[in-house]
Parts: C-alpha cells; structure tokens; sequence
C-alpha cells in the first residue's frame, strides 16, 4: 500500500455538533491555538501516536562564533542597579 505523504491537506469535516464544537474551542483558546492547530494536533496524535515534534537537524553543527553578537548579549544581560533599588 503506497502512502500519500503530501503536507498540507485539507478535510471538510460536517455534522459537528454545537456541543462538540463549544468544546474544541474551548480547549483551543485555552492552549492559545488556533482551532485548525488543535484539531490538527489532536488527529495527529490518535492517528499515529505521537505529535508532530520540531526538526532542528539543519542546524545542528552550523553554531558560529560571533564576538559582535556576544558583545551585544553581554550588554543586555548588565543589571541597572538605579531602577531595581
């Protein structure tokens, strides 16, 4: 059997209930999602078993030393003892 592994995809999905649907909602606003983003996540992890995790790979080992950057990281990071008195 030969998956389709296209991203991207849209379902119209009818005959929700209003209870059902008070309820997703709910739980979307709750996590500060979006309903499409929690349905998503909910059909992702009953489906396969998991949620879809963050791929960092194409930054792994690509880290540069940058002095410029440190300098300026180094400046916020300098507490004003005036205003926390």
């Amino acid at each position: 059997m030969k998956v389709n592994l296209k991203v991207g995809l849209q379902y119209t999905i009818r005959g929700i209930s209003g209870e059902v649907d008070a309820a997703l909602r709910r739980r979307a606003a709750q996590q500060k999602i979006s309903l499409n983003q929690l349905i998503v996540n909910d059909l992702t992890r009953s489906t396969i078993g998991r949620g879809k995790k963050a791929d960092f790979s194409d930054l792994v080992g690509q880290w540069a030393d940058d002095p410029d950057f440190d300098d300026v990281m180094k400046s916020q990071r300098r507490i004003d003892r005036d205003k926390w008195k």
